[in-house]
Order: C-alpha cells, then structure tokens, then sequence
C-alpha cells in the first residue's frame, strides 16, 4: 500500500462578503482517480474544492489556493507521499480591488444597483510550484487545460510545465488537444485515453510502473516504495 494524494475541483477567490470568481470544474474526475486507487488498496488523501459538485466523505475540502496548500503541508508524514496528482482546478488570479461608480468598494457588499464595477486582478502563485518542495520523493503529476492552439503546443505546454516545476508528468486536456486526455512526461506524449475512466486506470498503472521502477533501482537501499 502506498499514501497517494490527489487534488481536484475549483477554488474560489473572494470579490465581497458574498460574491467570488471560479473555475469550471465539478471534482469528478479527482474522486474516479481517488477511488480507483483506494480499489487497488492505496491509502489515499483526497482534496477538493468545496464547490465540487462530487464528493466523498472521507475528503478534505479547501476555498483559496493557500487553504490547499496549508492542506498538503497538513498531510501527515509527507515524507511517505509516493505520488500527487494535483487536478484542481486553482485560481490564476485573485481580485486585488474593486471599484464602483468610480469609487473604491470599501462596504463589504456590493450594491445590487451598482450600474459600474472594475475589479483589477492580480496572479497568484502557483501551487504546483511548491509541490516538489513539500513532496520531495513522490511522482507528481500535474494538468495542463488549454482551448487555444494545436495539440503539439498543448503537449508543448504540458513538456514546460514538467521542467519548470520538476514534476513527473503532465495530463493534457481541453478543445485545444482534443477529445479525451493525454499523459506526457519530459519527452513528449506518452499516451491518450478517451475518457475520464481511462485517464484512471493509466494513471493507476503509471503509478505503480514508477513504484516498481523505483524499488528495482533501491532493493539495496531498503526502500518501501
């Protein structure tokens, strides 16, 4: 058995009191991965975001991109992680300040009768950027959504994405890709899969090919990877 931990679903950024700016994502996709791998008896830290329209009992549950990573830095014995997959949906950008009818917000509602409302946006940091950091000896795999483009500059993306945060993998997916979903490591595409069900079982079997690989290389070290 090994510990996996896997993120899904949309965070939320606050625009006033009750309002906020999300991503589309429902947290499907996280709980059919989650639950494939707790099938093939893994010990599996779930994440979601709390507007996620699937959800299981056993997950924990995050609004911001900073509540998700004071969740990962909470995961007990992260030193035992053997693999993350980070599917939720973050944020890019966070609502800096807000200007109404000319004036900056300052009540912490909006008005309903505002006719006029700017918001500047700001980036936020990336998680994934921290994820190697926290999970120095696990396989991580991140996601790469893009409706813009080729699939080769989707794959592209995806070959960036792996050498600017020292992940493993990257899932690819989108209009710009195509039907289905990609799995790419440094080198380029690996495979496809056509659905969401697919995208499971591979990422359970690529999993579990690195946790063999790793023990082949480590017998000696006396590694329990």
């Amino acid at each position: 058995m090994r510990r996996i931990v896997i993120t899904g679903g949309p965070s939320s950024e606050p625009i006033d009191g009750v309002r906020f700016i999300t991503n589309q994502s429902t947290g499907e996709l996280a709980v059919l991965v989650a639950q494939q791998f707790q099938k093939a008896g893994h010990e599996v830290e779930l994440l979601l975001g709390r507007r996620s329209i699937f959800r299981t009992s056993s997950a924990r549950f995050f609004d911001t991109n900073e509540d998700l990573e004071r969740l990962l830095s909470e995961v007990v014995n992260r030193e035992e992680v053997r693999a993350v997959l980070h599917a939720a949906a973050l944020a890019d950008f966070a609502v800096a300040n807000i200007v109404v009818e000319g004036q900056r917000q300052e009540a912490a509602k909006i008005s309903s009768a505002a006719t006029s409302i700017q918001l500047r946006l700001v980036p936020k940091a990336k998680v994934i950027a921290r994820l190697r950091q926290l999970f120095p000896a696990a396989w991580i795999i991140g996601w790469k959504f893009e409706l813009d483009g080729s699939p080769a500059d989707v794959v592209s993306k995806g070959i960036q994405q792996i050498e600017k945060y020292a992940t493993n993998g990257c899932i690819v997916n989108g209009s710009a890709f195509g039907p289905g979903f990609g799995y790419c490591n440094s080198t380029g595409l690996v495979r496809s899969v056509r659905n969401k069900e697919e995208l499971a079982d591979l990422l359970l079997q690529v999993v579990q090919e690195a946790g063999n690989q790793r023990r082949r290389f480590s017998k000696f070290e006396g590694s329990d990877w």
